[in-house]
């Protein structure tokens, strides 16, 4: 009798959450909601245990409640121990106006200003206030699955913020414009200024309002492919206002676990990635067998935009990308939209026989059923998009 009264507690719970995964919101109205809880203690990295298996980022979560606290531990790790810090701004601090169709925005800081532009390319169809995609340095998908649709796109344009690039003459640490604000935190990695920076842009939308920008805040994406789709996916991770991130090809450092990627060869791992964009100290602190060291992994990252929604795309023609990794690294996130009822909200499609960046035909439709739920509110089917193929779905 105890353990049919224990069986029928435990779905009364199930079905109690699966309901209230209906209920959850698909964007919040500020860029952290865990700002206010303290950051957990950070020991020495030697002193870190080491954890063969992926930490579990649903530890000591026992319901939705807990998962913003959970939420703000994950990132606090992630920047102390990876990326740097981003740092919070005051609305007072920011100021926005529109020059025909570009936004502007001033951030000032330690009295010295940084300025970012963006043009907004408003659609052929519907009516404002429209959705808006945001391209991290551009917009790789396909042009054709915006045209005929109701949506705004504008692109992030990172080296505003942070210069660096692969190619090409760039500053060093402490040189860019991002460090004149905040001289302290030189030794950041890009990735997390230019998380800052593409927020500093959400700030001056929603400082305009929908009347003067066009633009529904509530319902903003983000996308970009390569190492810009490791950007769009620390954006959509550390600003909860982003409603949908598609991270295109993302590759090590991206949503690929470390600890899955150090076991192969010819991959980009924690031992052979760009340290522009990271911490330096990580390459320090957890190169070799040491990255089981590390607190947290990628599928974490992946995590903090849950209940938000997430497509990860890759491509398994590029070993470089290791996308085996992100591919254990999305089954592992994956738990935690399902823990709360809403696995419909995250998924990944990735299949070969294509150029990089090069989306195909056949991975348009998954692409195209979230941003039309996620963006446009239509009731598409993306429960099932969970798709690995070394060549083109014919």
């Amino acid at each position: 009798m105890r353990l049919i009264s224990t069986i029928v507690l435990c779905c009364a719970a199930l079905c109690a959450q699966a309901q209230q995964g209906g209920q959850l919101p698909l964007a919040y109205q500020v860029e952290n909601t865990g700002a206010a809880f303290a950051k957990p203690a950070m020991p020495a990295a030697n002193e870190l245990p080491v954890i063969k298996d992926l930490p579990d980022p649903l530890k000591g979560v026992n319901g939705f409640s807990d998962w913003a606290r959970k939420r703000s531990e994950i990132a606090a790790l992630i920047q102390h121990y990876g990326i740097g810090e981003k740092p919070a701004v005051k609305k007072e601090n920011i100021k926005a106006r529109m020059s025909g169709d570009t936004l502007i925005v001033d951030v000032t800081v330690n009295g010295q200003t940084l300025t970012l532009t963006s043009e907004i390319r408003y659609p052929k169809t519907g009516k404002a206030p429209y959705p808006l995609m945001i391209g991290s340095s551009m917009i790789a998908l396909p042009r054709q699955l915006f045209e005929d649709r109701p949506i705004a796109t504008m692109n992030f344009h990172e080296k505003q913020v942070n210069d660096y690039g692969q190619w090409g003459k760039h500053h060093e640490r402490g040189e860019h414009n991002f460090d004149r604000l905040y001289p302290q935190l030189k030794d950041n990695g890009a990735y997390s200024e230019w998380a800052w920076g593409f927020s500093r842009l959400i700030d001056g939308l929603e400082l305009l309002g929908p009347e003067v920008t066009k633009i529904d805040t509530k319902r903003i994406g983000v996308t970009g492919c390569s190492y810009a789709g490791k950007m769009a996916l620390y954006c959509g991770a550390f600003d909860e206002r982003v409603a949908l991130t598609i991270a295109q090809e993302p590759g090590g450092g991206g949503a690929a676990a470390w600890r899955y990627s150090h076991l192969q060869d010819s991959v980009e791992n924690l031992d052979k990635t760009d340290y522009h964009w990271f911490l330096e100290s990580q390459l320090t602190n957890f190169h070799g067998d040491s990255v089981y060291q590390l607190p947290y992994d990628q599928h974490e990252l992946c995590a903090l935009i849950c209940p938000r929604a997430l497509l990860l795309l890759g491509n398994p023609d590029y070993k470089w990308l290791a996308d085996d990794a992100m591919l254990v690294s999305a089954k592992a996130a994956k738990k935690v939209w399902e823990r709360f009822g809403i696995a419909d909200r995250m998924g990944w499609s990735i299949v070969g026989g294509h150029g990089h960046c090069q989306l195909p035909e056949c991975q348009w439709p998954e692409v195209l059923a979230f941003i039309d739920k996620f963006l446009l509110g239509k009731d598409t089917k993306t429960s099932d998009i969970r798709v690995y193929s070394k060549t083109l779905i014919k």
